[in-house]
């Protein structure tokens, strides 16, 4: 750590705003001693103690202080909490005290961020700190739980304890030839390799049930213009969100949307009408309209119903039809629990869908205007999720999905080189480039600009 990870730091705990409690949270070198010339007993470690906060004569509050001797701390520091009242001018005049006689006010999260260098928390824990606190939902704050306590980052560890013992065996060929050691024509290498990329696709799998139940589900409405999309998002969201008019073309770019229903917190993009345009403007609105169907969780097309009135077009296979030609060849992208079709304006008409519980295609019958089926669509949204809720044992990001990704990938790359016998060097690379991949995860290696990136996201007292 640098000296200035080693500063006295401080800032408040709790969340802004007037409360009963209002904590203060002191961390480093010199936190006991600071926080004694604030209190009259001395301070004993682990122990809840009364006082007033004096300074320079003045009593700025009154309640509990709690010393916790390093290393058995947060931080692994020396911590101090002062907890008094949750005003915040009272607040804000005891940190100005604190910083007054040395301590600095701390950055977002580095708090957790020296408990991780000081190996209190891996990266994965750390991260699950604020996941927990961020939690909307009985799933999401029990799947973090089980990050903090380790769950994530010991199967993490597991595959990477696995791929060492495979790279000193895949080494061993390369750096003792004269040994006649044979080992990448031997059969085990080959199965523990297919082992590792068996198992990171499972944790992968995993890892992106607990980032959708983290970070939320994201839905992105798509369809031609004026099927509603517009109504739809303000329906679902409960306010006019998006301008509504009856001129085609209205949204010209992405619009997002959060909503937390059920418990499940869901991110609604309503996207530019699907059509051939020569206003550039628009085009590009389109453009990125046909990127969501590459990034959103879920891409709900939007049908009007009064398109669909012949009776030769109210069929479940030409709802369908319609709904992956408006998607072109981004279609094939979609997996069937990805796309979800969307029949709007019932109220205007109302079609006829005997086959619909037949498919796998999920579609649903609303009218935005009046409010109808709209329980059931968002039913549908939220139990599909929630079905991928419950299997999630823990918490986990965008970066670790990713990173598991490209560890799959590697191992995969391995299998060929192995199977084309391309050489041992080529085989352990990928084995190295995967086990490092593996440390970036937990933070056993990891680059200053990440953990900048991970901790700026925290709140200022953690």
């Amino acid at each position: 750590m640098t000296a200035s990870d080693t500063d006295l730091i401080c800032a408040i705990a709790t969340p802004p705003g007037e409360g009963g409690v209002g904590v203060i949270r002191l961390s480093g070198r010199g936190a006991k001693t600071l926080a004694q010339t604030f209190v009259r007993y001395e301070l004993q470690s682990r122990q809840a103690q009364y006082s007033r906060f004096v300074a320079d004569g003045e009593v700025l509050d009154d309640g509990i202080v709690i010393w916790f001797a390093s290393p058995n701390s947060y931080t692994g520091e020396d911590v101090v909490e002062l907890q008094g009242h949750g005003g915040p001018i009272v607040q804000q005049n005891l940190l100005q005290a604190l910083c007054a006689r040395g301590a600095r006010l701390a950055r977002p999260g580095e708090f957790s961020e020296r408990a991780f260098l000081n190996g209190k928390l891996d990266l994965v824990q750390a991260e699950a700190v604020a996941d927990l606190i961020a939690a909307k939902s009985k799933l999401a704050a029990k799947a973090a739980r089980s990050s903090l306590q380790g769950i994530f980052s010991a199967q993490v560890a597991g595959l990477a304890a696995r791929l060492l013992n495979l790279r000193v065996e895949i080494e061993a060929a390369i750096d003792f030839p004269d040994e006649d050691i044979e080992i990448l024509q031997q059969a085990q290498v080959r199965q523990k390799l297919a082992g590792l990329s068996e198992d990171v696709h499972t944790l992968l799998r995993q890892a992106e049930q607990g980032r959708r139940l983290s970070q939320g589900l994201t839905v992105a409405l798509l369809g031609e213009p004026n099927v509603g999309k517009s109504s739809l998002l303000n329906a679902l969201a409960g306010e006019e969100a998006a301008i509504v008019t009856a001129i085609p073309g209205t949204t010209r770019d992405l619009l997002k949307v959060d909503v937390v229903i059920d418990g499940m917190p869901l991110r609604l993009v309503d996207t530019a009408g699907l059509r051939e345009s020569d206003d550039a403007v628009e085009q590009i609105g389109i453009e990125r309209a046909r990127q969501q169907i590459y990034s959103a969780d879920r891409v709900a097309v939007v049908l009007a119903a009064t398109d669909l009135a012949d009776a030769n077009d109210s069929t479940l296979a030409n709802c369908i039809a319609r709904a992956r030609a408006q998607l072109g060849a981004a279609a094939d992208s979609l997996s069937a629990d990805a796309l979800h079709i969307v029949i709007n304006k019932i109220d205007l008409h109302e079609p006829t869908l005997p086959s619909v519980e037949q498919s796998e295609t999920r579609l649903s019958l609303v009218s935005a205007t009046e409010q109808r089926g709209l329980q059931e669509f968002v039913a549908a949204l939220v139990n599909h999720q929630s079905a991928d809720a419950e299997a999630a044992n823990f918490t986990a990001r965008a970066r670790h999905v990713q990173a598991l990704t490209r560890v799959g990938s590697l191992l995969q790359q391995a299998q060929q080189a192995l199977g084309d016998q391309a050489g041992p060097e080529l085989v352990a690379e990928d084995c190295q480039l995967a086990h490092q991949t593996l440390g970036e995860i937990v933070g056993t290696i990891s680059p200053d600009d990440l953990l900048g990136e991970i901790f700026s996201s925290f709140c200022i007292g953690k």
